[in-house]
């Protein structure tokens, strides 16, 4: 049992006991054969010989069965000599397929057994060919280096997700903590202001958990769409006179530029919603009192436009690229004193890409504002306004 076992878990035994298989097959054909035609084929020769030599050789003479005798010992012989010689080219040639088929099994197997230990940089090599000239193991061996970069990927974001977060909840949870032992001892006077701030900073908390709990389901596509045609310029104007009080408030002012006739998007009404509320919340947050907001639709060939204008901070060339990336801050100081949670234009982005559209930012420089844009498909035979 332990010797099957063994022979079973080797590559180099199983192509051997595969090749033995299809030489004993061959070689019982071959026998059985040869036990079938060669007496006959040997007596119809002799025949042949004994009219030749004048009936020296009939049939059931001593020299006939002499000479069968000799001939099929020397056929037996040849048989066997074959047989041997077929079971060493086996061996080799199991030899040989076990070495370019079991060498890159062996590599995946040590790379994978490294990541499983948390290893996610373990990779397979490869050889140096085009991989449209790979052969199928090298193209196994393709997709597993693929895999385990992605793996590594997901580890690192998690990584930094986890630290992300634990500064994201330090400040506050610190605020807090310094403001009731404050309280505790005296220090801060127990007055309306110490507890808004308390709850400023609490409220801060909820919202970022909130923003982290839709984040999680928007990455991971746990949510539904409902697409269908909606009107962009009457979830823009609905948008803008929800936040109106707030620009009214910080004295910017929010112009709209939304065009009569508009074909419909195809479109989830409820997430388009929440990217515009998010977009020009941002634009109040980083515009100065005195600065101006500009929300712009137009219809660009088979899509919807949408841009949100301002002449606020900007953003300068390097921070454009990572923008939409998760906490990520321009200014840290800035967004953190504003409350912003580094989260919304994720979320933003992952639901404009949703919806089969697209979403960017543009700006000249710092000081000299920003333009964030997505686009939405039109909706199918739509041709007039919503």
């Amino acid at each position: 049992m332990k010797l099957f076992a063994y022979l079973r878990s080797h590559l180099v035994w199983k192509l051997f006991l595969s090749y033995l298989v299809v030489l004993l097959v061959g070689a019982i054909v071959q026998v059985t054969a040869a036990d079938i035609v060669a007496p006959r084929a040997f007596e119809a020769h002799l025949a042949s010989m004994g009219q030749t030599l004048g009936g020296l050789m009939g049939p059931g003479s001593q020299a006939e069965q002499e000479l069968f005798s000799g001939f099929y010992g020397a056929f037996t012989e040849a048989l066997l000599l074959a047989a041997l010689a077929g079971i060493g080219a086996a061996l080799l040639a199991s030899l040989f397929v076990s070495r370019q088929v079991g060498a890159p099994i062996r590599a995946m197997m040590a790379a994978s057994q490294r990541i499983a230990e948390g290893e996610f940089g373990a990779r397979v090599p490869l050889p140096d060919a085009p991989p449209d000239q790979f052969d199928e193991l090298n193209q196994l061996a393709l997709t597993f280096n693929r895999f385990a970069s992605r793996l590594e990927q997901t580890e690192e974001l998690r990584r930094q997700l986890i630290g992300d977060v634990a500064h994201e909840l330090r400040t506050p949870l610190a605020t807090i903590k310094g403001s009731m032992e404050g309280l505790m001892d005296g220090v801060l006077p127990a007055t309306v202001e110490t507890f808004e701030h308390v709850y400023r900073e609490a409220d801060r908390m909820q919202r970022l958990v909130a923003d982290l709990q839709e984040l999680s389901r928007v990455e991971a596509g746990a949510y539904s769409l409902n697409l269908r045609p909606v009107s962009v310029g009457h979830l823009v104007t609905s948008v803008a006179s929800r936040l109106g009080r707030q620009y009214e408030e910080k004295g910017v002012q929010l112009n709209l530029d939304v065009p009569a006739s508009l074909p419909r998007a195809q479109a989830d009404a409820d997430r388009v919603d929440q990217v515009l509320t998010n977009l020009i919340g941002n634009a109040l947050q980083y515009t100065p009192q005195g600065g101006r907001v500009t929300v712009s639709v137009r219809q660009e060939g088979k899509e919807i436009r949408v841009a949100v204008a301002d002449n606020g901070i900007g953003i300068a060339a390097e921070h454009l690229q990572n923008i939409f990336t998760r906490f990520y801050r321009v200014d840290k100081s800035r967004s953190r004193a504003g409350g912003g949670t580094g989260i919304g234009l994720t979320i933003a982005k992952h639901l404009v890409e949703a919806q089969h559209g697209r979403i960017w930012a543009e700006s000249p420089g710092p000081g000299q504002g920003s333009t964030f844009t997505f686009t939405l498909p039109v909706a199918r035979n739509d041709d007039h306004a919503g």
